[in-house]
């Protein structure tokens, strides 16, 4: 706490104390001592600082990012909300290989000696985390890697959000973590990110800060690995089909050439530079496409690149660890000039972007025009906020929003828990335009669950949009409509129970702090 702030507790000019045991007034001067107590509850009441933790488990590398966050009350119109206004970096991990058991699950008991020994290093214990984010991605996603894991951090399951995620969702956390969104927003550039990790390559395409297209493809720097003499110790599936596409043989156990070793990296370099200059794709793009195609909306003016390739293209890594990332990044270098007339930034962050936010908890109250089914239970936790795409400004019907609320819930593959719809409502709210919307919901979200439909809408049409889902298309699920809110893309929220007599509902908001956001 400054000084400067304990010396504001009374100024010169302010009224004397009065003391009524002789019925006059007389002054009494506050101590050193006090004005600092007084001074520290005023500057606690506006203020909150969280030590946080993000821990990021993919298929090839594992690492940490221990946070410190001040958040501070808005003032504005007697605001309760708290925003961020200053984020250290506390300690960083080194990069740990993935550790994988004989039968190719990750070994959870060896990675949790690791986070053991990060957080020893860091000189920090669980109890003083006071929220956490841990991102999963590809083996990690697989069902019986990400119960193991998610037993490590059992003790810490109200604290921490934990998302598995999907191809398309690792195109996203690598755009907003590599800080491509925020250079687009604010140079209203159009960018390429292209996120290049162990097993997969993320491609997202950024619009005014806007995230319009995203794919994923099966080209990474460690679908190989290899002894000095060139025995393969690691084969991915995709590296395998690669190899017979070019009649190269390749085989677990066994050594590879250098000639064919060379041939297998260009291919996979084509690819990626291929999908970068918006070219059609070949036959062995189309095989090891993991999406659907990048959506050819425009040529970008920048590219960024990521994950840990990316420290080979920048030159932050010149260590061989025994895969084909490093050669894989020199091919795609030398391979670029003249197929896309994008120029290449370096957006400050790499192997790091996915994790490079640690949650942050804001808490915002709802409107009291909300929808709440009979006998919904909550609380509900960290549950994860998606955006579909629709076009509520312009003309709209259900099957648009469909394919659209479709789309956006294919970015949690794997998840089987409660899902919230952000809903950015336009224009008015008349009873047509809300029930094309709710057709739309209804249509795409199965109601053979027993888990909660859950609306995030930041205009006043909750309890409307509640009420046509359950009453009128008797959706045959249990509906929690909250309005009045405001959140982004990745956000996690927990809902609490309704207050009485006020009926509004407070909502946590975990979000993932981004570079320069």
């Amino acid at each position: 706490m400054p000084t400067s702030m304990a010396h504001a507790a009374r100024p010169d000019h302010a009224p004397p104390f009065l003391l009524h045991d002789f019925d006059e007034p007389h002054y009494h001067e506050l101590s050193e001592e006090d004005k600092n107590a007084i001074a520290e509850v005023i500057w606690n009441s506006e203020n909150i600082v969280l030590t946080t933790v993000g821990i990021d488990v993919g298929s090839s590398t594992s690492h940490l990012m221990f946070a410190r966050v001040h958040l501070q009350r808005k003032t504005q119109m007697l605001s309760s909300q708290f925003v961020v206004v200053n984020r250290e970096i506390l300690w960083r991990s080194p990069i740990l290989l993935t550790p994988f058991l004989p039968d190719f699950t990750i070994d959870a008991e060896r990675l949790g000696a690791f986070i053991e020994e990060s957080y020893r290093s860091a000189g920090l214990a669980s109890k003083d985390i006071d929220s956490g984010a841990v991102i999963l991605t590809g083996e990690a996603i697989k069902r019986r890697n990400a119960h193991a894991i998610a037993r490590l951090f059992a003790s810490d399951a109200g604290k921490f959000v934990c998302a598995s995620a999907g191809h398309h969702m690792e195109c996203v956390l690598a755009a907003h973590g590599s800080g491509a969104t925020a250079i687009s927003r604010r140079t209203h550039r159009t960018i390429l990110n292209v996120d290049i990790g162990g097993g997969t390559t993320k491609f997202a395409l950024i619009a005014n800060g806007e995230i319009v297209s995203t794919c994923a493809v099966a080209v990474g720097g460690r679908l190989i690995a290899m002894e000095s003499d060139g025995t393969v110790t690691r084969l991915e599936d995709s590296a395998r089909r690669t190899a017979q596409s070019l009649g190269v043989e390749l085989e677990l156990g066994k050594p590879i050439s250098t000639p064919a070793l060379d041939r297998l990296v260009d291919a996979l370099a084509e690819i990626v530079v291929a999908i970068i200059a918006q070219e059609g794709p070949g036959q062995l793009a189309r095989d090891l496409m993991l999406t659907e195609p990048l959506a050819q909306a425009a040529a970008p003016h920048l590219l960024t690149f990521t994950g840990g390739v990316s420290e080979y293209i920048f030159g932050r890594e010149s260590s061989n660890f025994g895969d084909i990332a490093q050669p894989l990044a020199q091919r795609i270098v030398a391979k670029l000039p003249g197929r896309s007339a994008a120029k290449t930034i370096n957006p400050g962050q790499g192997i790091r972007a996915t994790v490079i936010g640690a949650s942050q908890f804001t808490v915002q109250v709802s409107g009291k025009t909300i929808h709440m089914s009979p006998g919904v239970s909550l609380p509900v936790r960290n549950v994860p906020v998606v955006f579909p795409r629709i076009g509520l400004e312009r003309e709209f019907d259900a099957a648009g929003v469909a394919a659209a609320v479709r789309a956006s819930l294919a970015t949690l593959e794997g998840e089987d828990q409660p899902v919230a719809l952000g809903i950015r409502w336009h224009g008015d709210p008349y009873y047509a335009r809300l029930r094309q919307l709710a057709e739309g919901i209804a249509t795409a979200c199965s109601s053979e669950t027993r888990l909660p439909l859950i609306l995030m809408v930041d205009g006043d049409v909750g309890r409307l949009l509640g009420h046509i889902l359950e009453h009128e298309l008797h959706l045959g699920r249990s509906v929690i409509s909250v309005d009045g809110l405001h959140l982004r893309e990745l956000d996690y929220v927990d809902i609490g129970e309704v207050m009485q007599p006020t009926g509004v509902v407070p909502v946590i908001i975990k979000s993932l702090l981004f570079p320069m956001e």
